[in-house]
């Protein structure tokens, strides 16, 4: 079952972390991964407090939704086989195989190359191009854990039951589930793998917004949860600006469970209400996004990295032409590597050609 405005979001949000990227590389609010000597515009730090707290919810929402529908026309072991190629195999031997390139600019840029003995280069360069990837690699666990979880429920009496739960008081409600979920199953140090609350956010797609009668609901009341996401953006933004949005004080705060869920529902109901609609364009940015998420980092780093240090441009301009650079030169990637045998398979995770 195709739903345009879910594919729709999804491209759409992709697109975000492109340029969610673009400002974390030039930031000047001190959070890891600025490059030295970058300037920065307020504006695009503000704009990494912002989005930060839902972007990823929702994906992985989004995420949960879409295994639902791709199970009710695919028999669990074609779908572990999918989800294992188009997501596993990227995040594992693209990994290997390119995405290294990107965690030895990395290196480069960190300075890394001037001390570091020969021998860890390579392996510190894997570990440090994992970069979106993390996103792939928790998917393709939840997704594995579904399939267990349908095994332990074959006649789907949990998602037949959450149908009573599609009513407006339990949706804004679940709020709550999801800030209980940020506690648990947080990694130190690479603070992007949240278990906790992005394995509830998949579930929650998957068991409850699959249903057509949470959907219909959520977009009865777009326009007060827009108004909602808003105020509670302009609130969160200025509270948390200049501190390290990363911290657990932040990502576990109760306020900002409140923001991102008023915010991932707001863009489901809105989107459901204006945006589903599907023609040549929205096809062709949905078969795009994968490539787009996979590989911009590496050419967005590349990019910077020629900005900072062969020019001395103003901060606006650093920041379009980075942009501007970055998505056809991926797009062009892309293409590529989808021509190229063995890589198409191991990068993108398109099935190999007989």
């Amino acid at each position: 079952m195709r739903k345009p405005y879910l594919d729709n979001l999804r491209w759409a949000t992709v697109l975000l972390v492109v340029v969610y990227h673009v400002c974390w590389y030039f930031n000047g609010v001190g959070t890891w991964g600025s490059l030295a000597g970058a300037k920065s515009l307020p504006a695009g730090d503000a704009l990494l407090y912002a989005v930060y707290p839902w972007f990823m919810v929702l994906l992985f929402v989004i995420a949960g939704m879409s295994a639902r529908y791709a199970l009710e026309t695919r028999s669990p072991r074609q779908f572990f086989r999918d989800r294992t190629r188009k997501l596993l195999v990227p995040s594992l031997v693209g990994l290997l195989v390119f995405q290294w390139l990107g965690g030895l600019l990395n290196i480069y840029a960190g300075g890394g190359l001037e001390w570091l003995p020969p021998a860890l280069i390579y392996p510190i360069a894997v570990l440090s191009g994992i970069g979106p990837l993390w996103f792939i690699q928790m998917l393709w666990l939840f997704s594995a854990l579904l399939l267990g979880l349908r095994r332990l429920d074959p006649k789907d009496r949990v998602w037949n039951a959450c149908t009573r739960l599609c009513r407006a008081p339990v949706l804004l409600a679940w709020a709550l589930l999801l800030w209980a979920a940020a506690q648990v199953g947080n990694t130190p140090i690479i603070v992007v793998y949240r278990f906790g609350i992005y394995g509830a956010a998949f579930l929650t797609g998957y068991y409850l917004l699959s249903h057509e009668e949470a959907q219909t609901c959520i977009q009865s009341m777009r326009l007060p949860l827009a108004a909602a996401a808003l105020v509670g953006c302009v609130f969160y933004t200025r509270y948390y600006y200049g501190t390290d949005y990363v911290l657990p004080s932040c990502l576990q705060s109760l306020w900002t469970a409140l923001y991102l869920w008023a915010a991932v529902l707001a863009l489901l109901g809105c989107a459901r209400a204006y945006w589903n609609v599907e023609t040549p364009f929205t096809r062709r940015m949905s078969r795009a996004s994968f490539g787009l998420y996979a590989l911009h980092c590496p050419v967005l780093l590349a990019v910077c990295l020629l900005l900072c240090g062969l020019f001395d441009l103003p901060a606006a301009v650093n920041y379009l032409l980075a942009l501007a650079l970055t998505l056809p030169l991926t797009s062009a990637l892309a293409a590529l590597i989808a021509r190229t045998p063995f890589l198409r398979w191991a990068v993108l995770g398109i099935k190999a050609e007989k």
